[in-house]
């Protein structure tokens, strides 16, 4: 499981600030490494009406919920952290909002004005018929503007420089295909993102931008994450999603995880529920 919305378990979560806070500034050797450059820009701002989701339920492939009677409305500047005990109910409920799966009830609709960017957790097909291709070649499928230097800055910005921008695609490591996908995003412009383990397989350095980033974007986001402090900092909504419902709480990640008025509703929601 990727993350548990349990506080007993949240524990094991990976939480750079707790890690931080056991060093001295002085231990701390200044980094040798670069910085991506990340950030969202908007192509348009977002309207009056964001997101609008309805009874939404999906099953897994023996039958059972995923997730179900999901029902919520997001409004001008809420970033929206999701949990849920199941790992692959997240995973299926970010696809079903990019497009990329059909619930199986329920409804939903994002406002006319939104344009979403979308972050998969496994991002394998978009890399695995790129055998011939360079990565300028590779991000240019992607662009409207085809021209090189256009995309090198892009490229630029994740760190890929000079010679670099003609590496094969299908050689990058895990890391790297991420900070592609982000040059992905970024080149589309849009005013709502879905995210769906965003740091995986990130550097620090990495991680620090993109927390960085999410902090700073004027649209509307939802996103999961192992990182604690990605969740802490940038969320100020949370909704876990379970087989009989949602619980959606306006608060930070660190209040959710302590809220005993959550637990007595989880506790609700789960009854009659394997575990």
């Amino acid at each position: 499981q990727r993350f548990s919305a349990n506080a007993s378990k949240s524990k094991q979560a990976t939480s750079r600030k707790k890690a931080l806070e056991k060093l001295n500034l002085e231990d701390i050797q200044p980094s040798s490494r670069k910085y991506p450059y990340i950030n969202f820009q908007m192509e348009r701002e977002p309207g009056g009406q964001i997101l609008k989701v309805d009874n939404l339920g999906y099953l897994s492939t023996d039958g059972s919920p995923l997730f179900g009677k999901v029902s919520f409305t997001i409004n001008q500047g809420e970033k929206i952290a999701l949990v849920s005990r199941e790992a692959s109910a997240m995973t299926a409920f970010f696809e079903v909002l990019a497009g990329k799966a059909e619930a199986h009830s329920g409804t939903f609709e994002f406002g006319k004005t939104i344009k979403v960017g979308y972050q998969p957790n496994e991002n394998e097909v978009y890399f695995a018929g790129a055998n011939d291709l360079d990565l300028i070649n590779w991000l240019r499928q992607f662009s409207d503007d085809k021209d090189e230097q256009f995309l090198r800055g892009f490229l630029g910005r994740m760190l890929f420089s000079g010679e670099e921008v003609y590496k094969k695609a299908s050689v990058l490591s895990g890391g790297e295909k991420v900070r592609c996908m982000l040059s992905k995003i970024m080149l589309h412009q849009p005013n709502f993102l879905l995210l769906d383990e965003p740091t995986n397989h990130l550097d620090l350095e990495s991680i620090t931008a993109l927390n960085n980033s999410l902090q700073d974007f004027k649209g509307n986001l939802i996103f999961t994450s192992h990182d604690h402090q990605l969740m802490q900092t940038v969320a100020n909504r949370v909704i876990e999603i379970t087989p009989n419902g949602a619980i959606d709480s306006l608060m930070t990640f660190e209040e959710f995880l302590a809220s005993e008025d959550v637990k007595r509703q989880r506790e609700e929601l789960y009854k009659g529920v394997l575990a």
